[in-house]
């Protein structure tokens, strides 16, 4: 009895199906695609119940005439190929023949097509990859193909399938990426009757950017365009202040067609190498043109990956593009804008004795009598001591709030008593808002207030092992996400709340959130979630396995900010743990605190010979 069996035409394409339809988002993409190669102007993608129960794909294109539709369901057949001679230089999208084949062997399909100057079009009804029903009628030009009941005949490929939510977020994310490698095309996205997007198909990028991400994600990008070596790189990579924690925005098309490709990536990410901390990633959609004959589209069932012929011109394209975008940007979008008016001049007799400051000087120093801000010291984690005499005198008839002098505060006379020893240290000053300025016997010391505070909330934050105290809003917060991204609210809901946040859907693009990690700012509730939804989304990533990077997010959003005025009292708990050597760096790896000894200064002055 033999031992090889020829599998029946049925059991074949349902294999097929399996390899090319991973998910109803993957029939919204090769429908497209098809509609892109048969040259429409405008294509509209319709789905409901997660792409699961009902797709269609609506274009003006070529169409087809009746004896093409009855046979472009058969495995192999294709408009795309005529010979071997074509598959060295691919330049359509789709091209093996297997799509729709695929596609049709798993659902219920009906095709109306009609040819550019036909008189009549063409309806073809199909199930399970079989024709039922074909014959003429009447339609406008192009072609209209409607897939429903996807993977009935297929229970063991449901057992995959997400929620519908989950599906739906993927189907609009690769007609998101069809758009966006094709601006000339205007591209419409419908979702359960309603629209989530629109491309204006008017051939410029930026402005498909704008209609796809909106004013603020369009507005930080840095246009590049380079070619080099017969590669050309042109389209936009993010500002460094616009870096995300994840790397869900980085777009790359070769030719018009979307890939992931770790080549082009790791090049992006490494001109951006000196300009963002570890961690964080740099956005971009990028356009590769290359000599189709340089690049390998067959290396992926579903074209998602290509192989270049030569990496390295590859990579070189991308670096010096992204490279030259960033040395490029005007230092106006650097710039941070200030709080309050520059000082004047100082008169040449200010330099005798400083006299007392009413308000803190832009961007430099603060001398003699301070004020206290409104902003308590409690979040501090930590004993807060006695501010010292000297640069810190009490503003007369001033005190400070009560909250922030705890009976339990050491009281400190002349100086500020750090551990190990180090009794003669007094902090100076705080420079631009941002840095806290001490002087020991024999050395500047500098620390960065917001990394060392952040430190010290994502210590205290990992030894409670997230179980985060929360803090209920007197009025809820209704904040607006993504619908990938307002799912994560119910996949994570014990963990969102282990890092002290209440918060549920409230809708198919908002949540309603009650309550927020204790010592946050409403302010930051956005910024913050959104920065915990990238990273709970990234791909093969395990929240239970790299808690850490949550951690991090909360407790940078939880620390004081660069910019805003601190107490003495808040300036004194910071660096004293920095002093003790109880925080070296900060939750992402950069160095807290530096020093300056008066030698090195004495050498700088010529004072040492």
């Amino acid at each position: 009895m033999s031992l090889i069996n020829i599998l029946p035409p049925h059991v074949a394409d349902l294999i097929a199906a399996g390899e090319v339809v991973e998910r109803p988002a993957s029939v919204i993409k090769e429908l497209i695609e098809n509609s892109f190669d048969a040259k429409a102007r405008s294509v509209t993608a319709e789905f409901r119940g997660g792409g699961l129960t009902y797709i269609r794909v609506t274009d003006d294109g070529a169409g087809m005439p009746p004896e093409d539709a009855g046979i472009a369901f058969l495995r192999h057949a294709t408009g795309k190929l005529r010979d071997e001679r074509g598959l060295e230089a691919i330049c359509t999208f789709g091209f093996r023949g297997e799509a729709l084949a695929a596609v049709s062997a798993c659902s219920k399909i009906e095709l109306i097509t009609r040819e550019r100057g036909a008189s009549s079009g063409c309806r073809v009804l199909l199930e399970a990859g079989d024709i039922i029903e074909m014959g003429a009628c009447g339609s406008p030009e192009g072609t209209v193909m409607t897939v429903r009941d996807l993977f009935y005949n297929t229970p063991a490929r449901l057992k995959f399938i997400k929620s519908e939510r989950a599906e739906s977020a993927a189907c609009v994310n690769l007609a998101l990426r069809c758009a966006l490698g094709r601006p000339d095309i205007s591209l419409r996205c419908v979702k359960d009757g309603k629209n989530e997007f629109f491309s204006p198909g008017d051939g410029n990028a930026i402005s498909c950017i704008y209609g796809l991400f909106g004013r603020e994600f369009s507005n930080s990008l840095l246009p590049c365009d380079t070619e080099r070596d017969g590669v050309r790189v042109f389209g936009f990579v993010s500002s460094p202040s616009m870096c995300r924690g994840s790397r869900d925005r980085q777009y790359f098309f070769c030719n018009g067609r979307g890939i992931n490709s770790s080549v082009l990536r790791a090049a992006v990410e490494q001109a951006y190498k000196n300009s963002l901390p570890k961690g964080r990633f740099p956005a971009c959609v990028l356009y590769v043109e290359i000599s189709p004959g340089a690049v390998d589209v067959n290396v992926h069932p579903t074209k998602a990956e290509v192989r270049f012929s030569n990496e390295k011109k590859a990579f070189d394209g991308a670096y010096y593009a992204a490279l030259a975008a960033l040395e490029s940007e005007s230092p106006i979008t650097l710039a941070i804008t200030q709080k309050s008016a520059p000082s004047p001049r100082p008169k040449e007799d200010d330099f005798d004795l400083p006299a007392p400051v009413k308000e803190k000087p832009a961007g430099g120093f603060s001398f003699a009598e301070k004020t206290y801000p409104v902003k308590s010291a409690a979040a501090l984690s930590g004993p807060r001591v006695k501010e010292s005499p000297g640069p810190y005198k009490k503003q007369p008839g001033v005190s400070p709030p009560e909250k922030e002098r705890p009976e339990s505060a050491e009281i400190m006379p002349e100086q500020l008593r750090f551990e190990q020893g180090r009794n003669d240290v007094v902090i100076i000053g705080e420079a631009f808002d941002a840095y806290i300025v001490a002087q020991s016997s024999d050395a500047l010391i500098f620390a960065d207030k917001h990394a060392v505070h952040e430190r010290m909330i994502f210590d205290r934050l990992k030894t409670s092992k997230r179980d985060i105290p929360a803090q209920t809003l007197i009025s809820p917060l209704v904040l607006r996400f993504d619908a990938r991204k307002v799912e994560l609210t119910e996949k994570h809901a014990d963990l969102l709340s282990g890092l002290g946040f209440d918060i549920d859907p409230f809708g198919e693009k908002e949540v309603i959130v009650r309550a927020l990690p204790s010592g946050t700012d409403e302010s930051d509730a956005q910024a913050m979630l959104e920065e915990i939804f990238e990273k709970l989304d990234t791909p093969g990533s395990d929240p239970g396995d790299d808690s850490d990077e949550l951690l991090r997010a909360v407790a940078c959003r939880a620390a004081i900010k660069a910019g805003s005025l601190s107490s003495a009292y808040e300036l004194t708990a910071l660096l004293s743990r920095v002093i003790s050597g109880e925080v070296k760096y900060c939750p992402h790896g950069r160095p807290l605190c530096f020093s300056m000894e008066k030698k090195d200064m004495d050498k700088k002055f010529k004072r040492i010979l």
